[in-house]
Formats: C-alpha cells, sequence, structure tokens
C-alpha cells in the first residue's frame, strides 16, 4: 500500500484526543475526552500534507511566505516540532503566492515540490510549480531551491511556459514523472478551466517531456455551478494498483469533492490508459467542501487513513479544516472512502497510537 500523505495546512487547531468509548467527569464537573479517541476537525487550513518515514509522521505547510515542516509519531498531533525549512525570495518568479507545498522521500533525498508566482493576491495568473532539494538527509534541515519546474508544450527549447499548480511525484516501474493541474493555454482571467497533466522527469527537478493531458472536467459532477476544475492529483497505491485522486469542481463552494483515475495499461503517457470515475468521496448536508485528500497509514501500519479538507460553511470561500479518518479497499482493489465525518464526532485514534 502506499505510505504517503500530505499537508499543507495551519496547524494547531483544537484537538480532541484520548482511550475508551465516552467521555469521563474529570471531578470539576468538566468532560475528558477518553484516550484513543479523538473529534474532528484535527486543525485549521487546507490541502493537508502528510508523509509517514519509518514510525515517524512529517507534515509540511506553508504561511506567510514561509514553509514549515513538523515531526510527530501522532497522526492525530500533527503540529509538534515544527522547524521553519524555506523563505521566499523578496523577487523572482516565486516571490509571492506560495501554495500547498508537498514533501518527498526520492531517491534517498527529500524535496519539497511547491506553487508560487510573481503576482501580489488575486487573479492568480502567474503560478508556476518549483522544487527544493533538501542540504542534508534531515526533512526538518535547509533546502536549496532547484527553480522552476517546465510545465509547457516546448521540451526543447522550453519556451512560453505554462500555468500549473498543486504538482506531486508519481514514480513507476523505474521511471519518475509529474502530476499537475494546469492550463491549456495561459489565460489574462484565473477563472480559466483546469486540467490534469504528466510529463516524464529526469530528476525531481527536471522534466523531460512535453506534458500529456491526463484528466478535463467533462463530467456533469466535475463541472458543479461555476468553473469545470481538476486539481490537487494524488498518488494513491494499492499492490500493483496505481490511483490518481484528484479535486473536482471549486474549492471555494460545497459542490468540491473527489474523483478517481485509475491506471489501467503500463505507459502513464499515453491518455487512453487513466480510467476515470466518480465521485469517489464528496460532501453531506453536514460536512462541505471535500476536498484535497492524501494519504497514510496508522501507526502500526495495519489502516489507511485519508486526510482532506472541507469548508466550515456553505458560504462561498475558503475557510476550511482538517478532517481525519481510516478506510478500507473494494473488492477490486480501488479505495472506497466512505461518508465523509461530520465535526465534532467521536472516532478512534489510528491502530497503535495508545499501545
Amino acid at each position: 500500500m502506499y505510505r504517503i500523505i500530505g499537508i499543507g495546512i495551519t496547524l494547531g487547531f483544537l484537538l480532541l484526543v484520548g482511550c475508551g468509548a465516552t467521555s469521563q467527569d474529570d471531578g470539576n464537573g468538566y468532560d475528558e475526552p477518553e484516550p484513543c479517541l479523538f473529534t474532528n476537525p484535527v486543525a485549521d487550513g487546507a490541502d493537508p500534507w502528510i508523509i509517514k518515514q519509518d514510525d515517524t509522521y512529517y507534515s509540511i505547510e506553508s504561511r506567510g511566505g514561509e514553509i514549515f515542516v513538523s515531526e510527530t509519531d501522532d497522526l492525530i498531533e500533527l503540529d509538534r516540532n515544527e522547524q521553519k525549512v524555506w523563505t521566499q525570495p523578496s523577487t523572482g518568479w516565486n516571490r509571492s503566492n506560495l501554495w500547498a507545498p508537498e514533501l518527498h522521500h526520492i531517491d534517498g533525498k527529500w524535496y519539497v515540490f511547491y506553487t508560487a508566482g510573481d503576482t501580489d493576491g488575486s487573479p492568480f495568473l502567474k503560478q508556476r510549480s518549483g522544487v527544493l532539494e533538501a542540504k542534508t538527509d534531515d526533512p526538518q534541515g535547509e533546502y536549496e531551491d532547484k527553480g522552476m519546474l517546465y510545465t509547457g508544450d516546448n521540451i526543447e527549447d522550453q519556451s512560453n511556459n505554462k500555468w500549473a499548480i498543486d504538482m506531486t511525484p508519481l514514480e513507476h516501474n523505474g521511471q519518475l514523472y509529474a502530476i499537475w493541474s494546469g492550463w491549456e493555454e495561459n489565460e489574462d482571467t484565473d477563472r480559466t478551466p483546469q486540467h490534469l497533466y504528466i510529463a516524464e522527469m529526469e530528476n525531481p527537478w527536471t522534466i523531460s517531456s512535453n506534458r500529456v493531458q491526463i484528466s478535463s472536467p467533462d463530467e456533469d459532477w466535475e463541472k458543479s455551478t461555476e468553473l469545470a476544475i481538476n486539481e490537487g492529483p494524488e498518488v494513491l497505491k494499492n499492490d500493483e494498483q496505481t490511483f490518481v485522486i484528484y479535486s473536482a469542481s471549486e474549492s471555494w463552494l460545497p459542490a468540491y469533492k473527489l474523483g478517481q483515475l485509475q491506471l489501467v495499461g503500463d505507459d502513464p503517457m499515453n491518455p487512453d490508459n487513466w480510467e476515470k470515475s466518480g465521485p469517489v468521496f464528496q460532501g453531506t448536508e453536514e460536512v462541505h467542501g471535500v476536498g484535497h485528500a492524501s494519504f497514510t497509514t496508522s501507526p502500526d501500519g495495519t489502516e489507511d487513513w485519508i486526510a482532506y479538507h472541507t469548508k466550515v460553511s456553505t458560504e462561498p470561500g475558503w475557510d476550511r479544516v482538517i478532517h481525519l479518518q481510516s478506510f478500507e479497499w473494494n473488492e477490486d482493489g480501488s479505495p472506497d472512502f466512505g461518508t465523509p465525518v461530520p465535526a465534532g464526532e467521536t472516532n478512534s485514534k489510528p491502530s497503535g497510537s495508545c499501545d
């Protein structure tokens, strides 16, 4: 099973963790949470990303033009031991609009994939994808900026780079690929449809082929009400099966949801080898705007977990929180995410958390 999940959020929201099935009176008239239980949301923020390395979870977030990495052995308490690892430059293509970093361990080194631009605030017309490489084997150490990745259609001269966000790597049959959300052409409005693309990589900071479109928001459930969007792709593997779980519709509306691509052929660069289905996870009357999910396992490795953000209300906007819950697998090997857990509902902590 795949062992990666991501978190690019502002952590430190109310955490209710605890062991048992009900709360107990602490003698002062207040209920204390039982150990081994927790309630959602576990954090305030969006675009969760965590990676599990051995027995340690590393989470990553951006705020105030800086990137931070935290370290913990508890999947529910992700804001421990935070360290700043990178600050945006004051000039250049990546000086502003820092979004959704992801932390990856590739060929024995740590890398951060991030989105940034050179304009202040909206409209977000200049967003591109970049990569940081750790200077040591410590994911909380210093990083070197390896620069902007080429996400266009002219790999030979790398001219006319194209808008790109939410990049994530895929390793398949010994080849490294990049998958991201992008525009067909650069536009003068950010209300532009977004598609999913893939390209081969020579190494984690160099794309070596022209991009190929593997998903376009052409289903009714992807188009929603205002803008057709595919974004936030994340790789999920189950034994020999490879999936890309992505977000569809508008992140600022309750209709935000998850779709799925499954690799059904050997070559990920062939669009016909990606089979779409969905929605595979969506909101309810109690949970709104489910999206930008990522995945990990419990401390003892026996359970699979999904992290995702939700909107705090049905009003348009980006006021969001993070939820965690376990998920299962269907008989055909595809993920079964179930129904999003409402805020305030008590859940068992990940297996191995209370040993």
